[in-house]
């Protein structure tokens, strides 16, 4: 089927971070700190473009009004300061007199609030380092009986200096209680906690122009809904990179940790893998600029850091590094090269379970897939290699099926969505010609999106497992294998909600309307929502799983329903299709009642089954407490629960890291062994 690839994205849900997989910070700045003192004159061009796409294009058709402004401003707020540590009450007051205005002055293209806002915030954040030092050389008594509130629903702004202090005397003395259950203690450890705000304050001072644009219209797009953003340029090229998979670099991945840029990860394959000498824990201070000069980088923004280090494929970076194991100072010089990110690609795993009936072994062959990627500049322009979802799954599927497998497990657990053609087209791989989502834009308009490829190339057992974190394009998919009986859903109780479909609307082009116009970013806007073949939407309600597994996640706020603004459960007629025949309420049933009877005999799932309880009781409580004694047996618990976690991997039978055999997987590939002999001793096989 022909799309337009810009303009069809299920995107993960804002709740999951965009790069996390990598740890990898690939958002790079155009505009550096001094800029911070007034707007520039792109940010109008883009706050303009931003307000009028909104207002028209939006699904719910909702007015920049007053209700958006007042929703806009609370995230901003929020978005800076969660944990209300740095502003006063005095502050917030102060802000909420403009709260009615925004809209006007958005509509006005005047974005000079967000500078105000962000400059009394940095003041703020100046206060609190130097309180931080007071209250780090005083002493703590860690025998009284007081907590420390963690939900921040519940912390109202500080009304005047005592209550400020008294807020921040106790996230220190938390902070000290935390370090010393990791061995950090005394002198060292105030030294850190030291270290540890003064690098905030200096990466708070360091932010662009650009990232507070970003911040202040993402307050408001998403007041609209969870998913309508606005991307700075380099989060575009962000978007870019984790669509066709690759980066120029060196292949590290970097986290800050108290002002030092540290390698978390060396990607394998990579410039410095093949290097050979940059190894994880080192810490980079040091990094060659264009004119070859070397520039300190202690305490630099990590996203600059990036920046230095990434380039063209056959350029030379030299880092000053301080290796994990020693505190002398080192030079290397990496040549960059283009990185292949094979970590978030479709991998696969053929186990053996068991045996058939006629004594051969059972082969389940599972796919790993975390995400719905295609290289959308690879396809626009032509490239017939371009990388695809739905290529590499079918290249599995092919190889599965010259080794005989004989069911499939697609692993969708961690998968936050992706390309909506890629959702189709490996739909597609399951099924015969029909519909595989329908859409419905802000007119009412329903249109039906089928896989128009006939044939399937795979046709046996199929099983798909999901969690609360498989979102957006992971439940078109899961719901039309449900729908179309195709295949059986196991996993948490359900998928995470999410039913809508955003376009991404580069806004150079909108402006100038020329080729190769300026990067002014994008918009993520919510223009449609998506149906699954029986007309039910998603949004809020998930794919129901056929057979639910217990998990921690199942209990986590972390689904379409616990985010501010998302929109209601809808429905639209059934499309026309026909089902298959693999799936029943016997077959779900009596697959269900096995897995049970497994459940309640195992240890492995009783011990999994505590942890949840254990879960479920400190999300209740919502307060730490700051009782020495008390702190400690509280962790003393939570450290048994640990390491019967860990005996629980160290069983783990090893793989090649696609599988983790853990008693978790293995339930699932026992369930994925019961379909496959059901189906066969009932003679069950691919029919409508």
């Amino acid at each position: 089927m022909s799309m337009k690839f810009s303009a069809w994205w299920c995107p993960r849900p804002a709740i999951l971070t965009l790069v996390s997989g990598l740890g990898l910070s690939l958002v790079l700045s155009s505009a550096s700190s001094a800029d911070l003192v007034k707007p520039r004159p792109n940010d109008r061009h883009v706050t303009s473009v931003v307000t009028t796409l909104i207002r028209r294009e939006h699904l719910s058709k909702h007015p920049l009004d007053n209700e958006i402004s007042e929703r806009g401003l609370k995230a901003f707020l929020e978005s800076l300061d969660p944990m209300k540590m740095y502003f006063m009450k005095s502050d917030a007051d102060e802000f909420m007199k403009r709260q009615d205005d925004l809209d006007d002055m958005l509509m006005d293209k005047d974005i000079s609030f967000a500078y105000a806002v962000f400059e009394r915030f940095l003041a703020r954040v100046d206060e609190r380092v130097k309180l931080v030092n007071e209250l780090l050389a005083q002493e703590f008594d860690f025998a009284a009986d007081e907590s420390l509130l963690t939900d921040p629903q519940q912390i109202p702004y500080a009304g005047d200096v005592r209550e400020i202090g008294d807020r921040w005397r106790r996230r220190i003395k938390y902070d000290l209680l935390v370090l010393k259950g990791d061995k950090t203690e005394g002198d060292e450890a105030r030294e850190k906690l030291r270290r540890r705000y003064q690098s905030f304050a200096k990466r708070m001072h360091q932010t662009d122009a650009d990232e507070l644009l970003e911040m202040f219209l993402t307050s408001i797009t998403t007041s609209y809904d969870p998913h309508t953003s606005y991307m700075s340029p380099s989060s575009v090229e962000n978007f870019r990179i984790l669509m066709r998979l690759n980066l120029e670099g060196i292949g590290a991945a970097l986290q800050m940790v108290d002002g030092y840029t540290v390698v978390s990860k060396i990607i394998p394959g990579g410039a410095a893998d093949k290097q050979g000498k940059l190894k994880p824990e080192d810490r980079i201070v040091s990094v060659s600029n264009d004119k070859g000069e070397m520039v300190d980088v202690i305490d630099m923004k990590l996203n600059d850091v990036v920046g230095m280090i990434r380039g063209k494929a056959g350029t030379v970076v030299t880092l000053g590094v301080i290796p994990a194991d020693s505190n002398e100072k080192r030079v290397y010089s990496i040549t960059r090269a283009t990185i292949e990110l094979k970590d978030s690609e479709a991998r696969q795993e053929i186990i053996r379970e068991g045996t058939k009936a006629d004594g051969t072994p059972l082969q389940i062959g599972v796919i790993d897939l975390p995400s719905f990627y295609m290289d959308m500049e690879g396809a626009r322009n032509g490239n017939d290699v371009y990388k695809s979802t739905t290529r590499d799954v079918r290249k599995i599927l092919d190889e599965f099926t010259a080794k005989g497998v004989d069911v499939v497990v697609l692993d969708l657990r961690r998968n936050g969505g992706g390309s909506l053609p890629e959702a189709i087209n490996l739909t597609g791989l399951f099924i015969d010609q029909g519909p595989v989502v329908q859409v419905k834009d802000s007119g009412g308009d329903v249109q039906i999106l089928p896989d128009d490829d006939p044939g399937a190339a795979w046709k046996g057992p199929l099983v798909v497992l999901t969690s609360k974190f498989s979102a957006s394009a992971s439940e078109i998919l899961a719901g039309a294998i449900q729908d179309y009986r195709r295949g059986i859903i196991v996993g948490d109780s359900s998928t995470h909600g999410k039913g809508t479909v955003q376009s991404l609307m580069e806004l150079g082009q909108q402006l100038f309307r020329i080729p190769n116009p300026p990067n002014l970013g994008a918009l993520k806007l919510t223009m449609q929502q998506f149906y699954r073949p029986n007309g039910d939407s998603t949004q809020k309600r998930g794919v129901l799983a056929d057979i639910r597994l217990p998990s921690i996640s199942d209990h986590m706020d972390v689904s379409e329903g616990d985010l501010d603004y998302a929109l209601e459960f809808d429905q639209v007629r059934p499309a026309r299709y026909a089902a298959y025949n693999l799936v029943d309420p016997k077959i779900t049933q009596s697959l269900g009642a096995a897995s049970q009877n497994r459940i309640l005999q195992s240890e492995d799932f009783r011990k999994l089954l505590r942890r949840i309880d254990r879960y479920k009781e400190q999300k209740a409580k919502k307060r730490v407490t700051l009782n020495e004694r008390d702190f400690f047996a509280e962790r003393a618990e939570l450290d048994a629960e640990k390491e019967d976690e860990k005996q629980l991997e160290d069983q783990a039978i090893p793989s090649e890291e696609v599988v983790k055999r853990d008693y978790y997987m293995n339930e699932v590939l026992a369930i994925a062994a019961d379909y496959a002999r059901l189906l066969e001793h009932n003679r069950i096989a691919w029919s409508r």
